[in-house]
C-alpha cells in the first residue's frame, strides 16, 4: 500500500465595516485590528475546506 500526505486547509471568513478614504485604507485598518485581536475568527466562519495530496511516498513494503 501507498503512503501519502494530504494537505488540509480550512477557511474561515467574516466580513467588518471599516470607515476610511478608500479601500487601500479600509484594509490596512481591518489588518491592524485584526492583528490587535479585534476579530477573533471561530468555527462560526467557516466557509470551506480544500484537500490537496502535496507528495507521494514510494511503498514501504516491497519484495525484490
Amino acid at each position: 500500500m501507498n503512503t501519502y500526505k494530504v494537505e488540509i486547509t480550512e477557511t474561515l471568513k467574516r466580513t467588518v465595516e471599516i470607515e476610511a478614504e478608500n479601500s487601500d485604507e479600509a484594509e490596512e485598518i481591518a489588518q491592524c485590528n485584526w492583528r490587535n485581536s479585534e476579530y477573533i475568527l471561530d468555527a462560526d466562519n467557516f466557509s470551506g475546506v480544500d484537500f490537496k495530496t502535496v507528495t507521494r511516498e514510494k511503498e514501504r513494503n516491497f519484495e525484490r
